[in-house]
Formats: structure tokens, sequence, C-alpha cells
């Protein structure tokens, strides 16, 4: 309980506040879902990998597909510290009408890596750019959202073919729509509504993840590792003609995820 209400302050101390006592806060309930992945690797030469990756999502208490990934990345490793990376995935998601709706993904990341004895830590910074279809009038949202993910991770490699991992990662997004307005508190609404720009940035995830990759042999390696998400996301309602602010509110709520995904590498 402590621990949930230490992310709640973290996420709510980020969130801008536009007129506090009128946003109001969605208090979902808690989801847990699935996740199935496989990835093939190729080296080209040393330090330069191409993998090409493919997912599937289960939600809704595991009774239901929500979505669908296919990537491919490359990736190079300068040094034992340095890695460097950047991708595109294609993303079908179902959406809360119940209707599949395409996103296209590139990102762009660099990792770094401090050894000592058997234990490794690493720091992930992962810049995307995520292009999605909107409504541009009735929810004011960027079709291009920027986010920045932040990882610190903790390994083991001291347990022969088996790795056990645990990592905490950050979202950070930098150009949620931003806007002024005024709460009449006779009517009960915002007046002199003004959009300001896509300029809000505020946390939005928090996720922490604990794992183990075990590496079959020198092609085949499997990872089976437990997700736990808060998200808290915003949705600015304008109504139709986005001409009036209807509603701020923000979607928080705590997601587990079992995950198993496969890698062959050669």
């Amino acid at each position: 309980m402590r621990t949930g209400r230490l992310l709640i302050c973290i996420l709510m101390a980020v969130v801008p506040v536009l007129a506090s006592a009128q946003i109001s806060v969605n208090d979902l309930d808690a989801e847990f879902g699935a996740r199935i992945g496989a990835t093939i690797d190729k080296k080209i030469v040393r330090g330069l990998h191409v993998s090409v990756s493919g997912e599937g999502r289960l939600t809704d208490n595991f009774s239901s597909l929500s979505r669908f990934d296919a990537g491919i990345g490359v990736t190079y490793k300068l040094d034992d510290r340095f890695k460097f990376g950047a991708g595109y995935v294609f993303i079908d998601r179902l959406s809360s009408s119940d209707v599949w709706k395409n996103r296209h993904r590139i990102y762009a990341d660099a990792k770094y890596t401090l050894k000592a004895g058997y234990w490794n830590f690493s720091l992930r910074e992962r810049l995307q750019l995520t292009h999605k279809d909107v409504n541009a009038y009735k929810h004011q949202s960027t079709p291009n959202s920027l986010a920045l993910k932040s990882r610190v991770q903790v390994a083991y490699k001291g347990l022969f073919n088996l790795t056990p991992y645990c990592y905490l990662e950050l979202r950070n997004v930098f150009n949620d729509p931003a806007c002024a307005a005024t709460w009449n508190t006779v009517s009960e609404s915002f007046t002199d509504y003004a959009f300001t720009g896509y300029t809000d940035t505020y946390i939005n995830r928090i996720r922490g993840s604990v794992g183990a990759e075990w590496e079959i042999d020198h092609h085949n390696s499997l990872d089976f590792y437990l997700l736990a998400d808060y998200c808290n996301d915003k949705n600015v309602d304008t109504g139709q003609g986005g001409s009036v602010l209807k509603s701020i509110s923000y979607d928080r709520g705590f997601r587990a995820t079992i995950c198993v995904a496969y890698q062959f590498s050669f």
C-alpha cells in the first residue's frame, strides 16, 4: 500500500495543474495480461546486429487480444560499455471502441553498462516518436507523440546460462496538449478556453520488471519476466469543433503482465 501511495505521489507531483479542483482523476481497475514475443537477430559484422521481431498481447485478465507489434531494428556495440540502437515498429492496437487502429513508431536509444564482477549495471535512454490517428477536435491529442523512456537495470551473470535481472523505467511524454481556461463556479464549466499547443510534459508511466534470461545454447534463448506498470494518462475533451473545453481528466491504474520472449541469434 505504501508503494502504491508513493507512485501516486510521484506521478501527481509532475502532473501540470490548470485548475486542480476541476481536473478529475479516474482510478481504473487493476488489469492483468500477457505478452508473447519472438526475435531473430543477425550479426552483420563484429558489434553490428540487425533484428526483426513480433509480439502479441493479451489484456482484460487474459481474455482478449489487444495488440500486435512487428519491428525491425539495428544495434551497434561500440565496446563493453556503450551500445546504440535504432528501429521501426508497426503497431496494430485495439481501441476502446473495439476498432483495430494502426500506429507507427520510430526510436533511437543509447545504453551504458558498468560491469562489477558478475554484476552488470546499465542505464538506457530511448527517444521514441509514435504516429497515430486521432480526432483532432473532440480529444485534443497530438498525432505524433514524443516520449523519452529512461531505464535503470541490474543483472547478475554468475548463474551459468541463467541471467536474472530487474529494472525500473520512467516514460516522460514531451508534447501532450496544453491549454488555458477559467472554471466558472456558477455554471460549473470551463470558459475562456484557449489551446496553447502540444507543450505539456510529465511522467505518464512508471514500470518495474523482474525476470531471467535463459541461454539454451549459442543460438537460442528464452526470456521470462513480469512487468508492473502504473500509468497516468491525460485526456482533454474539447467537444465537437474544438472551441469549448468540456473536461480534463487523468486515467490512472495498475497493470501486471506475464511475458515470454524467444530469440534466435546467428
